[in-house]
């Protein structure tokens, strides 16, 4: 393996932040190409044993794995450099978006586009879930817990952070009686191990959690849109589990029935914004808080453009945040769990937990783009998804090419419109 200076890994962040397109999977294929195949940075037990640790921790997975890749070429300084710089292109790229978004968006042509891709973002959620599926689920009992956790939470509406409790508890307790799920492998530990003091990483991290909570209450009070996202997007980084798929159905359920900082319309149009642009999918976040935040009295002038900026780094700043101190923290204790059954179980309960919540996304998608407001089919919709799931599955293309053929098409038909 060879050490890269810090330098060459600040322009390769940068780099990866401007072109990882193709959500999660593509992000994370193109990281392994990169860093273990390619560069040879990290060897393939070290990149595989912290994806297994990213892949169960709430919040993004793509970008924590990028922080913890950086801890692992360089301590704590490389871990926030490698997790910032994953993030800014998106952010600026979003924050743009809906600034566009909410000055133009009753524009025939651009609605039309919307409208043309949403089919295809529910094909690539359909085919990321097959996909994940096909890698998770190899037993009878992990096809259960994934039918069971679709059912807990469409049928009986069980909360998400309590079906991926209670998975995690069944797989511990199964992980005492049975290895058969899988074969650790023999692994050794590769990294810096210690990092900063652990303290002193909480001091800062909450200091920087406190400081604008404190400002935000000071300048709009507790029920200001921009307080309440600092308090909700804390508590979805802190008990969404499963990556961007699986954490939208609760950011629907707070962002629009509850908060209604959204419509649903505008909810599936940041999935579609979210899935043609680089960056982790989960940053659809800077689109909801600048919506949010543009719905409000405007503190900084009669635009929209300042307000929104200021709610797209708050819902970002809050949602990213806690990230960095599960891999600044956690990354040391887990580069000694490599192999540890008790350990590795459980995570497949979960992961299987994930998949069956990602099919929930699907159905609940699936309604919103495929049966229109008169509740009959939309054929046009369902031809754009099946076309979109055999170029994708089939044909091999990626996420970019699919969204980018089907915003083709919505743009020529806005103009035969």
């Amino acid at each position: 393996m060879s050490q890269p200076s810090l330098s060459t890994t600040l322009r390769f962040w940068f780099k990866l932040g401007l072109i990882s397109f193709g959500g999660p999977a593509g992000q994370i294929a193109m990281m392994h190409d990169e860093i273990v195949v390619r560069k040879k940075w990290l060897s393939e037990e070290s990149f595989k044993h912290a994806l297994n640790y990213c892949m169960v921790l709430p919040g993004p997975e793509a970008q924590q794995l990028a922080t913890y890749l950086g801890w692992l070429l360089h301590g704590t300084k490389g871990g926030v450099i490698a997790g910032v710089l994953f993030l800014l292109p998106s952010f600026f790229l979003l924050t743009a978006l809906s600034y566009i978004y909410l000055s133009y968006g009753d524009q025939i042509w651009l609605s039309s586009i919307f409208e043309a891709i949403k089919p295809a973002v529910l094909a690539i959620i359909l085919i990321t879930a097959y996909r994940m599926g096909k890698k998770t689920i190899h037993s009878k009992l992990l096809a259960l817990v994934m039918v069971l956790s679709l059912l807990a939470h469409m049928v009986f509406a069980i909360p998400f952070p309590l079906i991926i409790f209670i998975s995690a508890l069944v797989g511990y307790v199964y992980s005492r009686k049975s290895s058969a799920l899988i074969v650790p492998e023999n692994t050794s530990a590769q990294g810096h191990g210690m990092p900063d003091s652990a303290w002193h990483i909480l001091l800062v991290i909450g200091l920087l959690w406190l400081i604008p909570v404190i400002a935000l209450i000071t300048l709009g009070g507790w029920q200001n849109p921009l307080t309440q996202m600092s308090w909700f997007f804390t508590k979805m980084a802190f008990v969404t589990f499963g990556g961007a798929y699986a954490v939208l159905p609760y950011i629907y359920q707070a962002a629009v029935e509850h908060f209604q900082w959204l419509t649903p319309t505008q909810m599936l149009d940041a999935l579609a914004l979210g899935e043609s642009t680089p960056g982790p999918l989960i940053m659809i976040v800077a689109f909801v808080g600048y919506l949010g935040a543009s719905v409000q009295d405007y503190w900084l002038g009669d635009s929209h453009l300042l307000m929104g900026s200021l709610g797209a780094l708050v819902a970002t700043w809050f949602t990213f945040l806690p990230s960095f101190l599960f891999i600044l923290l956690g990354a040391p204790w887990v580069e000694k769990t490599k192999g540890q059954l008790k350990v590795q179980i459980p995570l497949q309960f979960i992961s299987a937990a994930v998949i069956g919540m990602i099919l929930q996304l699907a159905v609940f998608f699936g309604f919103h783009v495929l049966v229109t407001e008169s509740f009959t089919l939309n054929i046009s919709g369902l031809v754009i998804a099946l076309a979109s799931a055999v170029a994708l599955g089939k044909a091999g293309w990626s996420i970019l090419q699919v969204i980018g053929a089907a915003a083709t098409v919505g743009l020529v038909t806005a103009w035969i419109a």
